[in-house]
């Protein structure tokens, strides 16, 4: 494995044998706050949409945009935010990142018509996108390699999955005991204390020092992958087989296809398309893109499962919930005392088939189903599985970074993981809503909502698979260069 850069340019590349210093972990722990905030406010919002809509009169469309925004912005600019990273230092993206999140945060709280709530959270999304892939760079940099970067990236994991786990009971808590406008308004004393810490404890890095950015790549990566997250949140709304839909959704795929064009002749290229010949690396993004395609659709699902059918307050929903939320903290946790007996490819594997079979129990749901048969077992068996799997693919990719790429590929890593969100919550709501039908009566809606989980249990059947076939093997050491080349 190619050892990542410290945080410290000017200090020498540490052991991988030796132990990380307290101030290593400082660094993760201010990353992972970082983390766990962009991520939050994913899920945040969505117990809060009535109120807003009564507050700020917002129709539906507009609603469906202060989801959609967020999204569209974090998805499109990551990759750009990756490779910045890498050139202009570690520790500016990840300060201008947070600033930018927090004070759009502080625009949104305070937003008194609908559009500049929608303006303000696509700030959000445009300044989660400058900071997350700095946050996973800042954590494989400030550890060795090792059982260490591996806990280090748990760590990160866990974290993250926790900030979308707990968006529902954070948003219930804060809609019911103050208003709306605290989900968005919370976020400014955190960003202001972890701001303070990044600029105490972290240190610059950066490896691109003489390069200039791509910009014709960046310009069309960023409008590709906007393009594209734009056209699968329309299709919660328009349907798949809206022409609208059709061209917007083909639009970004042809962006993306003239980026890996201009990325093939280009000398110094946003996105070397050498990356996806390492093996860790493309076949890691495509196990994460599967994962995320199911468990974001599972946060969603069961918030509304728990709220429309079993008659759930925003906060009681938000509470059933927090036992998935655990699991998947303690899988992501367990995972790197895992990876040396049995190995990262196989821990995936073995992940993913245990989320498989809790999306397969969640499939059996009933409308008067009880909490421990229809919530508690089947979202402790999803989530821990989850949390199983992405721990090795995330490791795995990013140890196959070399120093200079590292930024862009953990923004590789938090695209992957979004774009995947953001699909599989498109594709399952419009086939739940298709299965639902015309009346949307508790049955009707139980019957959606399952079969959503059905497919999504193939989904991650089909990445297991993928995963063992394509990953490359090992005992939980290093992949060799050889086991690496696709």
């Amino acid at each position: 494995m190619t050892s990542m850069p410290q945080t410290d340019s000017t200090t020498t590349p540490t052991s991988s044998a030796a132990p990380p210093s307290s101030r290593a972990w400082t660094v993760v722990l201010t990353a992972c706050a970082g983390q766990f905030l962009v991520v939050l406010d994913v899920s945040v919002v969505n117990v809060a949409l009535p109120s807003m809509r009564s507050d700020l009169g917002l129709s539906a469309a507009g609603l469906q945009w202060v989801i959609s925004a967020y999204a569209i912005a974090f998805a499109g600019f990551m990759l750009l935010g990756g490779r910045a990273a890498d050139l202009y230092g570690r520790k500016a993206m990840f300060l201008l990142g947070l600033g930018l999140f927090t004070a759009a945060s502080v625009a949104g709280g305070l937003a008194q018509e609908g559009w500049q709530l929608v303006a303000g959270r696509a700030a959000q999304g445009l300044g989660a996108a400058l900071l997350s892939p700095a946050t996973l760079t800042l954590v494989t940099g400030a550890v060795p390699a090792g059982s260490a970067r591996t806990r280090a990236i748990a760590t990160w994991t866990a974290v993250g999955a926790a900030g979308g786990a707990a968006g529902g009971f954070v948003g219930g808590l804060l809609v019911d005991l103050l208003s709306w406008r605290w989900v968005l308004l919370v976020n400014v004393p955190v960003g202001v204390v972890v701001l303070a810490g990044a600029v105490l404890w972290l240190r610059e890095s950066r490896t691109g020092t003489g390069r200039r950015l791509d910009l014709p790549g960046a310009v069309l990566v960023t409008a590709g992958l906007a393009t594209l997250a734009y056209g699968i949140v329309q299709t919660e709304a328009a349907g798949w087989t809206d022409p609208a839909t059709l061209l917007t959704l083909l639009g970004g795929l042809g962006l993306l296809a003239v980026f890996v064009t201009v990325e093939a002749r280009t000398a110094a290229p946003l996105m070397p398309l050498k990356l996806f010949r390492t093996r860790a690396v493309s076949a890691a993004n495509v196990g994460i893109l599967l994962c995320g395609s199911s468990s974001f659709g599972m946060w969603f699902f069961m918030t509304t499962y728990a709220q429309s059918v079993l008659g759930h307050t925003p906060l009681q929903a938000g509470l059933a919930l927090v036992p998935s939320s655990l699991s998947v903290v303690l899988g992501s946790k367990l995972a790197p005392r895992l990876i040396p007996a049995v190995g990262a490819r196989n821990l995936a594997v073995i992940g993913a088939l245990v989320g498989a079979a809790g999306f397969a129990w969640q499939s059996t749901m009933t409308a008067d189903g009880s909490f421990l048969t229809t919530i508690l077992g089947p979202g402790i068996l999803m989530m821990g599985g989850i949390g199983l799997a992405t721990t090795p693919l995330a490791a795995l990719a990013t140890s196959s970074a070399a120093p200079g790429d590292a930024g862009l590929v953990s923004g590789l890593v938090n695209t992957s993981r979004t774009m995947g969100g953001a699909l599989g919550i498109a594709a399952l709501t419009t086939l739940a809503t298709a299965v639902t039908g015309p009346t949307a009566t508790p049955a009707g809606l139980t019957a959606g909502y399952a079969a959503a989980f059905r497919v999504s249990t193939a989904v991650l059947v089909g990445a297991a698979l993928l995963m063992l076939v394509w990953l490359p093997k090992g005992t939980g050491k290093v992949p060799s260069a050889r086991d690496r080349r696709v």
